[in-house]
């Protein structure tokens, strides 16, 4: 039987984390030490409240029954937490909670566009960003996000044209891959910007707990007008180490949030209890071990792109994620190439900044996922294979 798929499953390709674990698959075969910084999985345990309050609701049978809603102790939880971190209120109409912010990119243009309509996402950005509007016949526009700028979008590169067809931009900072983060003045501009064009803000938050260098993590929707525009969302996953049991939450203006959660009643049926109560215990719980985490990363952020300077590759300190953006060696240009040296010479894994749009070609992303000493060594790796020439 000769089987026939849809065009859109044809376009999409491969992962690159897929190639890259295949690549590492090989390498331990054959013996090789190997230093995966490509894949942003935390290497922190989740704290024993947030795993005790799971194991406890574990042994409930009522709790394996299905959620079909959010439950009220979750939706206070959510509610205090982002008045108490952010400073925004939000009333209960104004949230609810999704398998992980990845699963509600792609699934929210089903609720917002429709075939042909057009969708703006940042170059670089995550690839989810498009996939999601894709997988509806939504048209995609890119917008650049250049190093002078700070990766922030300039307003100006946007044609006026292309902002009054767009329904939605998706916007994220601190910002996967490019690690900038974004000023006040930014997201002022960015909420007149919609107000002025109608376009429908998505602000992806999920590393807004963890910055560097006394900056400030903020929500969207502490600033005027937001609500109006837009909704945020807001993840468990790096925050909290709670990147398997998938659950972030979509906050903001309570209608866009009534027509997503319409749409998600017709994909699943809410999200798992168990899996409800570990969140409210991570956001009810002391937030001192998510400070601490931070000044953690902080501290690999340093020594990562402290050590590569220091042995001839110019990678400036990240701003905040848990990754690090870095231009390529001045001997190399293409960052695939670039990549697979690397890997067959060092062990050392990262990701092609291609991977994240044409704009990221001539760059690689670096995931903070091994303590000091592991990436004074990996460094060193490095520094002794002459690869950077």
């Amino acid at each position: 039987m000769e089987l026939q798929f849809s065009k859109r499953a044809e376009r999409i390709q491969e992962g690159i984390f897929s190639i890259l674990d295949h690549k590492k698959a090989e390498l331990l075969a054959a013996g090789r030490k190997v230093y995966n910084f490509s894949v942003g999985t935390p290497d922190f345990k989740p704290q024993p409240h947030i795993m005790e309050a799971m194991a406890k609701a574990a042994m409930d049978p009522e709790n394996y029954k299905y959620a079909l809603s959010d439950r009220e102790e979750l939706l206070s939880a959510v509610q205090g937490f982002y008045e108490k971190r952010f400073g925004v209120r939000l009333e209960k109409d104004e949230m609810m909670s999704l398998y992980g912010s990845q699963e509600g990119m792609a699934h929210i243009a089903i609720a917002l566009c429709d075939p042909g309509d057009v969708v703006l996402v940042p170059n670089p950005g995550y690839p989810v960003f498009s996939l999601g509007p894709e997988l509806v016949g939504a048209a995609i526009e890119t917008y650049p996000l250049y190093a002078e700028n700070n990766f922030l979008p300039d307003f100006a590169d946007i044609p006026e044209e292309t902002a009054r067809k767009a329904r939605f931009m998706i916007v994220s900072y601190p910002a996967n891959p490019v690690c900038s983060v974004a000023d006040d003045a930014f997201y002022e501009s960015l909420i007149a910007f919609a107000e002025k064009y109608q376009i429908i803000v998505l602000h992806d938050n999920a590393y807004s707990d963890i910055l560097y260098g006394g900056r400030e993590g903020k929500s969207f929707l502490s600033y005027p007008g937001a609500k109006e525009v837009g909704i945020e969302f807001y993840s468990l996953s790096k925050s909290y180490n709670m990147t398997g049991l998938r659950i972030s939450f979509a906050v903001g203006n309570r209608e866009i949030i009534h027509e997503f959660r319409k749409v998600r009643s017709q994909i699943d049926y809410g999200t798992s209890l168990l899996v409800q109560k570990a969140a409210v215990a991570a956001l009810t719980g002391s937030q001192e071990a998510v400070q601490e985490q931070c000044r953690e990363y902080e501290r690999r952020n340093h020594a990562l792109c402290g050590g590569l300077r220091a042995i001839g590759w110019n990678v400036p300190d990240s701003q905040g994620t848990m990754f690090v953006w870095a231009p390529l060696p001045r001997n190399y240009e293409n960052s695939e190439k670039f990549v697979l040296d690397l890997m067959e010479k060092t062990g050392v894994i990262v990701t092609p900044g291609s991977a994240f749009g044409d704009l990221g070609e001539g760059y690689v992303r670096m995931a903070l996922v091994y303590p000091v000493p592991v990436i004074e060594e990996a460094v060193r790796k490095i520094k002794e294979s002459g690869i950077l020439g």
